[in-house]
């Protein structure tokens, strides 16, 4: 049996090896000049592999559509992923929120360890390769038109083109329209686990600042869409960083979200206050504006002595109860006004896609044309950070390769 696979990126790579796995003679086509180009960019270069949490986790760190994946990461889980990179030359480590990284921190061994299985799998891998249509006949397809007008004939095609995100490395949509025009349902397309920009012109002057063990909260007029801890960033244009991208999945569009940050989210209010008590005694001749360096990094300082309202050359030992409980209230409760997102140049992932429905769970076969799969990034599934995203090309890749007989 012959396999086409269109796209070289982390599910195209695993489904040439499921299917060569299979027997198959496989061809792996990339219109770029290497395989693995987003892959080599993921994590900042790192490469966040997968999540070692259980099923459980997996699932629940998807953000819709979960019970598509049960045969997909039943079939090939984030425990296969691992053994199957550690078997293939790139040893892993896990890191905290069970985030699974290679131990030498580059990403370039895990698309090296992947080049050397296609290769002892006999996978044919045609670079600088691009299709222009799929070529169907009575609902089956049969191959790929190429855009040097050459076709090539296959039992089997397996699109893993990617979505919108970071076009730069060759996710222009391409399977979306390959998808469209073999008559299936493609849903509106977003970036996704993209940075926040924000109304604020005090955000701006903190750009670069980076803050760790932060909490969020991101809200659209009086419900809670999304909360969570870790490490955020402020940039020219708003905010970024692990624990902003993980909320951006949740931003509305339709207006009046904003986003609420505890500088100090191992203190309650109470002990908060206590703290600034024990610092204002220890600097009660100073300035007000010269007493928080113990408090806040020296950039942020400024900014919240401005938003506090208390004057800047005012005396510590000045400062009245009401004044320093209303500081105490915008330390734990600092908020933005959640203007928009980036655009998919900066988006991790894309949400939206192929639609669920017109797809085989089990072995991403589309239900309208014979022969034509679709796995990784293309498919209507997006997940938080933590390597989960990539466990979904992983799982969906390989059930597209994978073929009983």
């Amino acid at each position: 049996m012959k396999t086409i696979i269109v796209g070289g990126g982390a599910a195209g790579m695993m489904a040439a090896i499921a299917a060569a796995g299979c027997g198959d003679h496989v061809c792996l086509l990339e219109k770029n000049e290497k395989l693995g180009k987003k892959l080599f960019i993921t994590g900042k270069g790192r490469c966040n592999v997968t999540n070692a949490g259980d099923l459980d986790t997996l699932l629940a760190n998807v953000r819709e559509n979960g019970k598509f994946l049960y045969s997909a990461f039943y079939r090939f889980d984030n425990r296969a992923v691992m053994n199957f990179l550690e078997q293939a030359g790139c040893p892993l480590k896990i890191e905290r929120g069970d985030r699974v990284f290679p131990v030498s921190d580059h990403s370039s061994d895990v698309i090296a360890a992947f080049s050397r299985e296609l290769k002892r799998r006999g996978v044919e891998i045609l670079l600088h390769t691009e299709v222009k249509e799929l070529v169907t006949d009575e609902n089956i397809c049969r191959g790929v038109e190429l855009s040097d007008g050459r076709t090539l004939y296959a039992d089997r095609c397996i699109i893993c083109t990617g979505g919108l995100s970071y076009p730069s490395t060759g996710s222009t949509g391409d399977g979306y329209r390959f998808a469209r025009e073999t008559g299936h349902q493609v849903m509106d397309c977003t970036p996704a686990l993209v940075p926040l920009e924000a109304a604020e012109s005090w955000c701006r002057s903190l750009a670069g600042l980076s803050l760790k063990n932060v909490s969020i909260r991101m809200t659209g007029g009086s419900r809670e869409l999304y909360h969570g801890f870790g490490e955020m960033l402020f940039t020219h244009f708003g905010i970024s960083g692990p624990l902003v991208l993980s909320a951006s999945s949740y931003f509305s569009p339709t207006g009046g979200t904003a986003l609420h940050i505890d500088l100090k989210p191992a203190l309650c209010a109470e002990q908060l206050d206590k703290r600034l008590l024990r610092d204002f005694e220890e600097n009660k001749n100073r300035n007000f504006k010269n007493a928080l360096s113990g408090l806040f990094p020296a950039k942020l300082v400024p900014v919240m002595v401005e938003l506090s309202g208390i004057q800047p050359e005012k005396k510590v030992n000045e400062i009245t109860r009401e004044e320093r409980r209303a500081f105490v209230k915008s330390i734990k409760d600092l908020m933005l006004t959640i203007t928009g997102v980036r655009g998919f140049s900066e988006a991790v992932i894309t949400k939206g896609g192929i639609h669920l429905k017109d797809v085989n769970a089990s072995t991403m076969e589309s239900k309208k044309v014979k022969g034509l799969y679709f796995a990784g990034e293309v498919l209507n599934l997006d997940a938080m950070t933590g390597g989960f995203n990539l466990q979904i090309a992983w799982s969906t890749g390989y059930s597209a390769g994978y073929h009983e007989g």
